[in-house]
């Protein structure tokens, strides 16, 4: 686990302030509109965000669908001390559920209507960007979502600028601990909220811990398949999570071109 830990936490949290004050400067823009859902991406980004830009110019979104617990992302917002008149929430239960049917979408397709979920949220966020002209939206992705493809393209995975991106799920929750965020956001398992009890190890198949490890193997240290292993992890957790990145790199290509 040592390669994985940030050499310096603090530095990390500064350089990406900085990256944030340079991107919405040199774009001209003001403020910044982010997707809260109560996890910890979205909390470490909204709080990076606030220190950057300050919370007079964040506005965090909520969007929940149907009775989808939002206390948690209202506490971090709260916590950064987010004027309440910058705060939005915006259901998206009637607008899923017209598409559900529109789409003849069964009732168990759940990845059809998670994706719908995201892409909705997207619509939302981007529109409130418009409105408030001049604004950017953050992105709150990490390392290991996006080299695992775990993300909607066009949905989850659109954005002006993503903050966190050059940090793995576990050095997220490294550089949150160092903020002082709250206990409950450490500790929190990792969902995308898309439907009732989902998690994103239960759907991946293993732990960010696991997989952490094996992606600075590939991606960082581009070491060959072949000499990627581990005395404390399986093989068989090994090859599934080298299949992941393959199965969906297509999602950092398309669209393919001429």
């Amino acid at each position: 686990m040592d390669n994985l830990q940030l050499k310096d936490p603090q530095q990390t949290k500064e350089q990406i302030v900085a990256f944030l004050k340079k991107t919405y400067g040199r774009a001209g823009k003001a403020k910044a509109v982010i997707a809260v859902s109560g996890g910890i991406d979205s909390a470490l980004a909204l709080t990076l965000l606030t220190e950057a830009l300050g919370s007079a110019n964040v506005y965090p979104v909520l969007l929940p669908y149907q009775d989808q617990d939002m206390s948690d992302a209202q506490e971090i917002i709260v916590w950064n001390k987010i004027p309440k008149e910058n705060q939005r929430v915006i259901p998206i239960g009637e607008a899923v559920d017209q598409l559900q049917q529109t789409l003849l979408m069964k009732p168990g397709d759940k990845v059809r209507l998670g994706n719908v979920m995201a892409r909705v949220r997207m619509i939302a966020i981007f529109d409130l960007a418009k409105k408030l002209m001049n604004a950017l939206v953050c992105g709150t992705e990490n390392k290991s979502e996006h080299y695992l493809g775990y993300f909607t393209r066009y949905g989850d995975g659109a954005s002006d600028l993503e903050p966190i991106l050059g940090l793995y799920k576990t050095q997220v929750r490294e550089l949150a601990k160092e903020l002082g965020l709250p206990e409950k956001f450490l500790d929190k398992d990792p969902s995308a909220g898309l439907w009732q009890g989902q998690t994103d190890e239960q759907e991946l198949g293993f732990s960010y811990q696991d997989a952490d490890r094996i992606l600075i193997e590939l991606i960082d240290n581009k070491k060959p398949i072949e000499e990627i292993k581990f005395k404390d992890i399986d093989a068989a957790i090994v090859g599934k999570v080298i299949a992941r990145v393959k199965g969906t790199e297509f999602k950092h290509q398309v669209p393919y071109s001429v």
